[in-house]
């Protein structure tokens, strides 16, 4: 199977509440932050168990639906470049709302539009047997939680890093999603 540009979608993205993970070792002590980013985990597995589930039963039953979810896919990744390009402020922590569960994974539109996307026309193309299906639940997972990770254990230098150069990392994300959205129909 040829790469479809899925992994910059995936593991570049900045997370609200990732941000939040990023301020908490500083602010509240490293183990409120490794709580959280456990959290974050166990919120990504329950939501990619769930659109895994959905994706595997819509593709069984409505296989025309491929192309349907490539377009969505792909109409969302070009939103993101949209706002990503046209956006001028730099990375902020925290946006005055206490970060949750609720509202960092299930009212997350990104993750389940990533989960459905993944499974649907990455992976269940290609791979059929319960175990493969699980597998994958649990890698694509563990890359989208990745993210808050990331941030959690260098998101200083990282914030810094985008504040300096807010324009070209902009620009550069917004490429990589425009790249994601194109591979989708090659």
């Amino acid at each position: 199977m040829q790469d479809r540009g899925l992994v910059p979608d995936v593991s570049i993205r900045v997370y609200a509440v990732s941000l939040k993970s990023n301020a908490l070792p500083s602010c509240n002590g490293k183990s409120l932050a490794i709580c959280i980013n456990f959290n974050i985990l166990a919120g990504f597995a329950a939501v990619m168990s769930v659109c895994t589930l959905f994706s595997t039963t819509l593709s069984a039953y409505l296989p025309k639906v491929k192309i349907f979810m490539q377009f969505v896919g792909a109409a969302y990744m070009l939103y993101l470049a949209w706002k990503v390009w046209r956006s001028s402020a730099g990375v902020e922590a925290d946006d005055g709302k206490e970060a949750s569960f609720l509202s960092g994974m299930i009212l997350n539109p990104k993750i389940y539009i990533y989960a459905i996307t993944a499974m649907t026309l990455y992976i269940l193309p290609v791979y059929r047997s319960t175990g493969a299906v699980i597998g994958f639940t649990v890698l694509l997972a563990l890359i989208g939680a990745s993210g808050s990770f990331v941030w959690a254990l260098f998101g200083s230098a990282i914030c810094k890093f985008f504040s300096r150069h807010t324009k070209a990392v902009n620009l550069v994300m917004a490429l990589l999603l425009v790249y994601c959205a194109v591979a989708l129909f090659l």
